[in-house]
């Protein structure tokens, strides 16, 4: 059941298959509202399309899954109303060429504009300045990052950020929806051993707060549930059909009969079992489920999206 602002995610046998084989599959989630889940795999094992999928930001093609009492794949733009992203390259990436100021700013006329109520465009322009500073204001201090601590403050541009502060800036932009769902890829790119412990006590306090947080990263703490994408998939052992075939079709002449006389002149085709080769050797390269093409055309399509 949910909270009154996290939401549940429940997932049984959870899949995408795009046009070039399986991007994920069989994915099993069961996240409490308010919980943080760690999602783990090889790189081109689908973690950033499963992240895409839970936020109804990709279509799946198997199972199914519930956000917030949503159905997927039913349910897709319900989801998205109440699941926000923080940073997942490729798809809502940073713009390296605005200051920190004016992206806060873009996220927040953005989501005021795409998901805030209609009834919000109504209000005078000094009301809504007003409601998006507050809102920005609070986001970051949830994303604890203090502008004043930035280079040039405010005005610092977006490309002199350092990693996690990058981090923390998507996250208080996630944030300025007030999301009931957090998904974030790759969280621990690039961070030294104290910078990851911060991230995950910063998505410790957001979970606190009541959020269901998601995150890929490639290796999640102890105390994380896990979510695994990527597990080979069990192939029977290929056996050779040509064997068998060596042992009854080929006989030494001894088995001959007597009253047929070896002909010395004509060349037999039968060999010796020890020289017989198989005709069919086991596929020692059989393909597991992680298909790295098909999560290229699935992330291709929701950069189109």
């Amino acid at each position: 059941m949910d909270s009154p602002h996290g939401a549940a995610v429940k997932a049984e046998d959870f899949g995408l298959k795009g046009p070039r084989g399986w991007v994920f599959r069989n994915i099993a989630i069961d996240a409490a509202p308010g919980s943080i889940t760690a999602v783990e795999g090889p790189s081109g094992s689908g973690r950033t399309c499963l992240l895409l999928a839970l936020t109804g930001r990709m279509k799946p093609t198997a199972g199914h899954a519930e956000v917030g009492g949503h159905r997927l794949p039913k349910k897709m733009a319900a989801v998205r109303r109440i699941a926000a992203l923080g940073p997942v390259s490729g798809v809502n990436d940073l713009d390296q060429a605005l200051t920190v100021a004016e992206q806060l700013r873009e996220g927040a006329l953005l989501q005021r504009r795409y998901e805030g109520p209609v009834r919000a465009l109504l209000r005078p322009r000094g009301e809504r300045r007003a409601s998006a500073a507050a809102r920005i204001e609070e986001a970051l201090a949830v994303a604890g990052l203090d502008l004043a601590t930035l280079p040039k403050g405010p005005r610092t541009s977006v490309r002199d950020l350092e990693r996690l502060e990058s981090v923390r800036l998507s996250v208080a932009i996630a944030l300025l929806g007030d999301p009931r769902l957090l998904a974030l890829d790759d969280l621990d790119l690039k961070l030294s051993d104290a910078e990851r412990a911060e991230a995950w006590s910063l998505l410790r306090a957001i979970a606190a707060r009541g959020t269901t947080v998601f995150a890929v990263c490639s290796e999640a703490p102890q105390d994380i549930p896990v979510v695994r994408t990527g597990t080979p998939a069990k192939t029977p052992d290929a056996k050779p059909d040509s064997a068998p075939a060596a042992e009854t079709d080929a006989k030494p002449e001894t088995d001959a009969k007597p009253d047929a006389k070896p002909d010395t002149n004509t060349k037999t085709d039968a060999k010796p079992e020890s020289d017989a080769e198989p005709d069919a050797k086991p596929d020692t390269n059989t393909k597991t489920e992680t298909n790295t093409k098909g999560t290229d055309d699935a992330l291709a399509e929701a950069r189109r999206a």
